[in-house]
C-alpha cells in the first residue's frame, strides 16, 4: 500500500497563525500536525508517501524534506487550486498507479493511529473502507448513512438536514476504482470534486465500501479550540521523560508528566503535568500549568501560563495575570512594562483576539 496525505488549504480558520505558517505545521505537544500523520502512516508499515500541497508548498516540502526522518520515502504532488479531495486522489494518479492507499488529511489528530485499520483493509476484498464517528455537528460534514444491517446507503456532503450524526474523518482507504470515481462526478455547488460524491459513486456502481466507525476521539484542528483540545488530548497519551541535557535548579518542582527536552533550563519557577518544554527554552521564576506545550526557544520569565499553546521563539515576561486558553505565535512578545503612562500596548494581527479581564 502507499500513503497520500492532503496538506493544502490556507487554514483560514487559524488565522492570524496561518498567514505565516502552513496550518499542517502548527505543533501539537510539541510535534507539528502533519509529522504525526507521516508517522502514523508509517507505523501501519507504508514507506511510500505522497503529500498534495497547496499554497504552502514551499514551506512543507522544506519541513518534511524526503522523508528520511521517518524512514519513508515522500513524493510531492502540487495541487494548482485548492478543487476539493477527489481532485486531489485526481491528481495522484500517476503517484498511486494500480496500489491500495491509504488518504489521510494532513491537519487531523486520531487516537491509537491507523495500524489496525491499514491492516485489515490490506487482508480484505474491500474497494474502500471510510472512518465515521459520532459528532454534535454533522452539518459541517460528510455524513454517512447506514441501513439496518450497518452497510452504507448513502453519503452527503454537509446536508442541511443529517440523516445521522456519523461524519466522515479525514480517512479513507481506496483501491485503484477510484481513479474511475473521481473522473465520473461533477464539481459540487462550491465548484469542488467532492469525496463523499465519489464513494457516492463507487457504491452506486458495485463496489464495496466498508464503513469503520471510529469510538475514540479525533480531532479536525481546523480551529484554536480544536488545537488545545488536540494538545490536551496528546498531553495525556504521551509517555513523558526528561532529557538527560535538560537542566533543573535545586529550587524548581516538575511534575511527574512532563517533557523536558534538551536543553530546556527550568529556574526557580514550578512546572505541572501534564506539558512539555521546548529545546532551549527558558523557565525562570514561573509557573507553566498543566495542558500547556511550549516550543523550543521560549522564554517565560516572571509569569504564569497554563491550557496554552507556545510556538517557537516566544517570550511571556512579567505579566500578572495567568495566561490560559491561549495559542502564543511565533516570535511574539507578552511583557510588562513601568515606564508612564500606564497603558495597554500591542501590536496585533489581522483576525486577532485580545482579552482583558
Amino acid at each position: 500500500m502507499k500513503g497520500l496525505i492532503l496538506s493544502g488549504g490556507k487554514g483560514t480558520r487559524l488565522y492570524p497563525l496561518t498567514y505565516t505558517r502552513a496550518k499542517q505545521l502548527i505543533p501539537v505537544a510539541n510535534e507539528p500536525v502533519l509529522f504525526r500523520v507521516i508517522r502514523a502512516i508509517r507505523d501501519a508499515g507504508i514507506t511510500e508517501i505522497g503529500v498534495v500541497t497547496g499554497d504552502t508548498g514551499t514551506e512543507i516540502e522544506d519541513a518534511v524534506g524526503d522523508g528520511g526522518s521517518w524512514g519513508v520515502n515522500v513524493t510531492f504532488i502540487p495541487q494548482d487550486n485548492p478543487a476539493g479531495l477527489a481532485h486531489a486522489v485526481k491528481i495522484s494518479e500517476d503517484f498511486i498507479g494500480n496500489d491500495r492507499f491509504v488518504m489521510f488529511l494532513g491537519d487531523n489528530v486520531i487516537q491509537g493511529g491507523i495500524s489496525s485499520l491499514i491492516e485489515q483493509f490490506a487482508h480484505s476484498q474491500w474497494d474502500s473502507q471510510i472512518v465515521l464517528t459520532q459528532v454534535p455537528d454533522p452539518q459541517h460534514f460528510g455524513v454517512a448513512e447506514l441501513d439496518d444491517d450497518g452497510d452504507i446507503k448513502r453519503l452527503i456532503e454537509k446536508p442541511k438536514n443529517p440523516p445521522s450524526n456519523l461524519a466522515l474523518v479525514g480517512i479513507y482507504m481506496f483501491d485503484s476504482s477510484i481513479f474511475e470515481a473521481v473522473k465520473n462526478i461533477k464539481p459540487s455547488d462550491r465548484g469542488e470534486l467532492e469525496i463523499t460524491d465519489a464513494i457516492q459513486w463507487l457504491l452506486t456502481n458495485g463496489h464495496t465500501v466498508h464503513p469503520y466507525i471510529h469510538t475514540g476521539w479525533w480531532i479536525d484542528t481546523g480551529k484554536p479550540l480544536d488545537m488545545l483540545s488536540a494538545n490536551d488530548h496528546v498531553l495525556d497519551e504521551m509517555v513523558h521523560e526528561v532529557s538527560e541535557v535538560a537542566d533543573v535548579d535545586s529550587a524548581s518542582e516538575v511534575g511527574r508528566r512532563v517533557t523536558l527536552q534538551p536543553g530546556a533550563r527550568i529556574i526557580n519557577s514550578t512546572i505541572r503535568g501534564p506539558s512539555i518544554i521546548g529545546d532551549n527554552t527558558v523557565i525562570e521564576n514561573a509557573y507553566v500549568g498543566p495542558y500547556t506545550s511550549v516550543y523550543h526557544d521560549c522564554v517565560l520569565k516572571n509569569c504564569e501560563i497554563e491550557h496554552s499553546i507556545m510556538l517557537e521563539k516566544s517570550q511571556i515576561s512579567g505579566v500578572s495575570m495567568r495566561v490560559v486558553d491561549s495559542m502564543i505565535g511565533r516570535n511574539a512578545i507578552v511583557g510588562h512594562t513601568t515606564r508612564l503612562p500606564k497603558a495597554i500596548k500591542m501590536n496585533l494581527g489581522d483576525y486577532s483576539n485580545f482579552w482583558m479581564p
